[in-house]
């Protein structure tokens, strides 16, 4: 729990709520919190359908116990991870013991992609916990043949369509069939309440889906998949063909979603499950020296000879230990299904750094495992935790050179307010991923940074050597916690860092000059993609005029015939501006010059904010 506290909800109250996905997302959470509307969604008053509910909803009922702000925001992506953590903890306790359940508790906390993906609103944590889950109430409850746990694990699947959509049985049945087949328990398919279990599924997913559907018909007569105005399909299609089948496909319409090289997708995966991915090799050589093991225990029979229990006349309770030992077993299997299929399946298709989100759960949960088992029994070889530890340490020592390095390339630069001004303009992968702006960073940049790196050179010089050290002492359990407190360490400072970037990440600043300035008949206007600039819309509360804007997630609800008329042109602002209501217009900085060419004097630059400009027609008036 003081991990948690410190690593998520200390990082609650900043950064505020950054452009793209995270501003976006709250403006559709802010809408239901307002309109009362819990059906159809809006951005910016276009229809915004492409994406299940269950976390605007948890976001609007914060809102209104909360206020409309950050913490409100982000406070269900933490709460996911805690949920993780807690399930964590009960599954491998169940299993592999208590120093198991420890470390597949503290590795969801402390790794680096579980806490980067939670900066920004994205509902991958509470996916995360609602299909494991379903999964440890199936093995759970086929194991204690629990019909309660049953229905729970019909529930959490209803509750993960309402997250992610369909994504979640398909994980799910991916894990759980092949299981079940090679377990045997689909013999036993009447306990997992297929009729009664599939009303409850639908009592609670379905409602949401066909109200959806029948006030978001077809519009027009829609042909293909491209929008046209008035010739629109409605939610069934656009939902369950486009966001899902033709997604998959790489088909999907607006094509503005990516596919990471190979090499790059699997090993990123290091990055994202470190400093917890140093004990993959661990893992890998525990999975082998048991390999004869992995289906034998499997087997109803497994352990129930007399020879076994004279051999285990010794313990207290030799039918526990029999209980335990198959739990084990399946629950290795089940979860080896899970990061399996998941880590495939997005290998195959379109994806994003954090669509396996969900595959860090049994991945650290099999790696805690592991690392606990070769921890607590003696005759496990130690050289190769000695040697992941040398590593770790070798990384680090590395690592806290490079931030020293930064550090004294910036001795004698000045802290600035605005990182933006100091970084390089580099363009990694157009900035689709999610450390784009890391490889902006120059010796200079680092004068903004320089309390952050400080801790986070201290943590990376002193942890892992300090663990390496009592590794090789033998005391486990502090080396493995010491790996864990150098990763929260690590977090923290890279919070720090992070609010740091809030001029380069988020326009709040821009739209704080706005609301002090103008008045409210004056108009807001954005240029391009109203992602570039959505926390602006956010936190002015203020419709926006988009020019140039008709694009990626605006595009299918702009074509409805009752959508308002925010989409202008270039020769809409030319003609508007200057005439009427004050404009107020914001430009990213790829969008600058072709507005200065528009525009020419006529254009007042008011801030400009880490390449972002904000520009009106008249002079401001205090």
């Amino acid at each position: 729990m003081a991990v948690f506290l410190a690593v998520y909800v200390a990082a609650l109250f900043t950064p505020p709520l950054l452009d793209d996905a995270d501003a976006a997302h709250a403006q559709v959470a802010r809408h239901i919190a307002l309109s009362g509307d819990w059906v159809t969604f809006q951005i910016d008053g276009i229809r915004y359908l492409e994406k299940a509910p269950l976390p605007y909803w948890t976001v609007a009922i914060f809102y209104h116990l909360f206020g409309y702000n950050v913490f409100a925001t982000h406070l269900p992506m933490a709460l996911g991870m805690l949920g993780c953590a807690v399930l964590a903890w009960f599954w491998a306790r169940r299993a592999f013991g208590d120093r198991a359940a420890f470390y597949s508790a503290l590795g969801l906390l402390t790794c680096i992609g579980a806490f980067l993906f939670t900066r920004v609103y994205i509902p991958e944590a509470l996916l995360s916990f609602f299909t494991a889950l379903a999964l440890y109430c199936l093995i759970t409850g086929t194991e204690d043949r629990s019909s309660i746990r049953i229905y729970w694990m019909w529930a959490a699947l209803a509750l993960g369509v309402l997250t992610k959509g369909l994504v979640t049985p398909v994980f799910f049945a991916a894990a759980a069939i092949p299981y079940l087949i090679l377990t045997g328990a689909w013999r036993r398919w009447r306990e997992l309440r297929p009729l009664t279990g599939v009303l409850l599924f639908l009592l609670i997913a379905a409602p949401w889906h066909i109200l959806a559907g029948l006030r978001n018909p077809d519009q027009g007569h829609p042909i293909g998949n491209i929008p046209t105005q008035g010739n629109v399909h409605g939610f069934f299609y656009f939902y369950f063909i486009n966001e899902h089948w033709l997604r998959f496909l790489g088909s999907r319409y607006p094509h503005d979603y990516n596919k990471l090289p190979g090499y790059l997708y699997w090993s990123l995966h290091l990055v994202w499950l470190a400093p917890w991915s140093i004990f993959l090799p661990v893992l890998l050589r525990r999975a082998w020296q048991t390999r004869s093991q992995w289906l034998h225990d499997l087997k109803p029979n497994t352990a129930q000879t007399v020879d076994f229990y004279i051999e285990k006349a010794h313990l207290v309770d030799p039918a526990q230990h029999v209980a335990q030992v198959k739990f084990r077993a399946r629950t290795n299997w089940l979860l080896a299904f899970y990061a399996a299929f998941i880590l495939i399946f997005f290998s195959l298709s379109t994806n994003q750094e954090y669509y396996t989100f969900p595959a860090y759960f049994p991945l650290l949960v099999l790696s805690g495992s592991a690392l606990a088992r070769a921890e607590e029994y003696p005759g496990t070889p130690q050289a190769w935790l000695t040697r992941c530890h040398a590593i770790f340490a070798l990384i680090g020592t590395i690592a806290a050179g490079a931030l020293a390095y930064g550090l004294w390339l910036s001795r004698s630069v000045a802290n600035v307010p605005d990182i933006g001004t100091l970084l390089a303009r580099r363009d990694v992968a157009g900035y689709s991923l999610s450390m784009s702006h890391f490889f902006d960073l120059t010796g200079a940049s680092f004068a903004a940074l320089r309390e952050p790196a400080i801790i986070a050179m201290l943590a990376f010089l002193v942890g892992p050597l300090i663990a390496w050290l009592l590794r090789k002492r033998g005391h486990h359990l502090e080396a493995t916690t010491s790996v864990a407190f150098t990763a929260a360490v690590f977090l923290v400072a890279a919070h720090i860092a992070l609010v740091r970037f809030e001029p380069l990440l988020s326009s709040k600043a821009i739209a704080e000059t706005i609301n002090h300035f103008s008045k409210p008949e004056d108009r807001l206007l954005l240029y391009g993609d109203q992602s570039d600039g959505s926390s602006v819309i956010f936190y002015t509360n203020r419709p926006a005029l988009l020019v140039n804007g008709r694009r990626s997630t605006m595009i299918w609800g702009s074509y409805y015939p009752d959508a308002p008329h925010i989409f202008l042109t270039d020769e809409d602002l030319i003609a508007m501006w200057g005439r009427g209501s004050q404009n107020f217009l914001f430009v990213p900085e790829e969008w600058n010059l072709h507005v200065q060419s528009l525009l020419g004097s006529r254009a007042i630059e008011v801030q400009r904010l880490a390449g972002k400009t904000l520009y009106t027609d008249r002079p401001l008036v205090q």
